[in-house]
């Protein structure tokens, strides 16, 4: 009997769910078989938009890979390359849906180290431009090619934090007082890094389709992340963990956050070296490592009073760290705008929920013994380490 009441209930609570569903696919459907509005205005110009998603280049050949994001289908009817006009193919049709992908061939004889700038046509004559700032042959998936970009994730991410790990005995000789100060460093680092990664995933973003609504996936990328890892750290609260192993959970946290972010610093280094432009030097590679033996601090700091395993502290540094060559690995071999907006965005969130919980544990420290102007110096600090050894990489 109790099951035939709930088997109605559900019934009528999915009809009651139904019916608003039902009467909008009507209002949809009048409002398109009556010219709705009355209203008849045709656009000036069709609305067409193009994105270059990836460039390969080979030897004669320079291969554009893009998608359809405006409202209608695109025909695409004319390149040119560098001022002169070239034949292309395109695969696997020159007219392409909205939000369908076609790869553009052209045989172009093309040089090392030159610049090309790129123009692809459509049949309403709208113009989409791309550019080659320095031609170099594009990396494809191999042994070697894996090996060469692991060594970059080594050198800008794993071996920079562990090294800073490193000032771990010499930083628990301090007083209570360059303990507090060294959390509010870490929370500094962190703001920082936050919203380094939101103005880069703004900047890739600006680059992407409508379609894409590149600042939405920023907003649910940093909200999803903060309010999930939010959730796992209150249930470890409510489970009643001791305050050591809450510090070394923190630390685990800050690793965590420090590498998604380091993931979205390999996608883009991966996706210069792919594309040449960081292949003129290496001081690229030098400012990270300066940048980057700061996070090995942060990680560190919230476990200055305890002694975790050397085990937890290796997996702290590969944590933090390592990221760095899957990043770019993705980044050198099959970089996707989209995928770098969001990770970026993933990482934005996870740095800004660790700089909230090191908030809620500085506050909780100076509860007895209040430190507002060390707390307001080691943010700072903090901000201004990292802004300063930008200026290597930027």
């Amino acid at each position: 009997m109790e099951t035939t009441i709930q088997t109605r209930t559900g019934s009528r609570t999915a009809l009651l769910f139904g019916i608003p569903i039902l009467l909008l696919a009507g209002v949809i459907a009048l409002f398109l078989f009556t010219n709705g509005a009355g209203l008849n205005i045709e656009p000036a110009a069709p609305i067409e938009n193009l994105q270059f998603e990836r460039t390969l280049l080979r030897p004669g050949v320079i291969e554009l890979h893009v998608r359809n994001t405006s409202p209608q289908e695109i025909t695409l009817a004319q390149v040119i390359v560098n001022d002169a006009v070239w034949q292309f193919t395109a695969s696997p049709s020159k007219t392409l849906p909205r939000m369908g992908q076609a790869i553009v061939t052209l045989r172009y004889p093309w040089t090392q180290a030159s610049a090309y700038n790129i123009a692809i046509f459509s049949a309403s004559s709208i113009a989409f431009r791309t550019e080659i700032p320095v031609a170099a042959p594009t990396a494809t998936a191999s042994s070697e090619t894996l090996w060469s970009f692991s060594l970059i994730g080594l050198y800008v991410g794993v071996i920079p934090i562990f090294l800073g790990m490193l000032w771990l005995p010499a930083l628990r000789r301090l007083g209570a007082q360059w303990l507090m100060f060294l959390m509010a460093v870490t929370a500094g680092l962190l703001v920082y890094l936050g919203i380094d990664a939101t103005s880069e995933a703004l900047e890739i973003a600006g680059a992407l389709g409508g379609a894409f609504q590149g600042v939405g996936l920023i907003g649910i990328g940093i909200v999803a992340t903060f309010l999930l890892l939010d959730a796992i750290t209150r249930r470890q609260v409510g489970v009643g963990r001791g305050e050591t192993s809450q510090r070394v959970t923190l630390a685990f946290m800050i690793a965590v956050g420090i590498g998604l972010h380091n993931l979205g610093e390999g996608l883009a280094i991966g996706a210069a070296y792919s594309t040449g432009a960081a292949s003129l030097g290496t001081f690229l590679v030098i400012g990270f490592i300066i940048q980057n033996i700061t996070e090995g601090l942060g990680i560190i700091a919230p476990i200055l009073k305890d002694r975790p395993a050397w085990r937890a502290l290796v997996w702290m540094g590969f944590i933090g760290g390592a990221p760095a060559i899957i990043g770019a690995w993705i980044g050198g071999l099959n970089f996707s705008q989209p995928l770098a907006v969001l990770f970026l965005a993933i990482g934005a969130g996870a740095v800004f929920e660790v700089a909230y919980e090191i908030a809620k544990l500085v506050h909780k420290d100076t509860a007895k013994r209040p430190m507002p102007l060390t707390v307001f110096a080691g943010v700072t600090a903090g901000m201004l380490l990292l802004y300063v050894t930008g200026w290597f990489i930027k």
